[in-house]
């Protein structure tokens, strides 16, 4: 399974952007999926996840900023960011935990990554 992130970019402080990343591959299901980020010199943090049951987790950081959402037909996965801030700036990174179908083993992807900077 491959994903497929973009939407990245330059935005000025108080903008909105909006990420997506797209699972593909033969004959696997989504167990969940989201995105964390990365700013230099810092560790890998949640951003936003969903899982198949619905059920939604926030990063402390972007809690009451950003909106995720999921297209499960397409196995897509969005976020909507608004009012970012420059302490947002980070690589954004898709995260997903999926199975093959008749299979229980878990495997997890990551994406290439996408770049949101956000200048002051």
């Amino acid at each position: 399974v491959q994903l497929q992130a973009s939407g990245g970019g330059l935005v000025q402080a108080g903008g909105s952007l909006t990420l997506s990343c797209a699972a593909s591959g033969r004959g696997f299901r989504i167990n969940d999926m989201g995105w964390y980020r990365q700013s230099p010199g810092k560790e890998r943090e949640l951003v936003a996840t969903v899982t198949s049951e619905g059920t939604i987790n926030y990063g402390d950081s972007v809690q009451g900023l950003s909106t995720i959402s999921m297209d499960w037909a397409k196995k897509t996965v969005f976020l909507r960011m608004n009012s970012l801030r420059p302490e947002d700036t980070a690589v954004y990174y898709c995260n997903a935990r999926w199975m093959y179908y008749g299979r229980s083993y878990v495997h997890e992807s990551w994406g290439q990554g996408t770049l949101v900077t956000v200048s002051s």
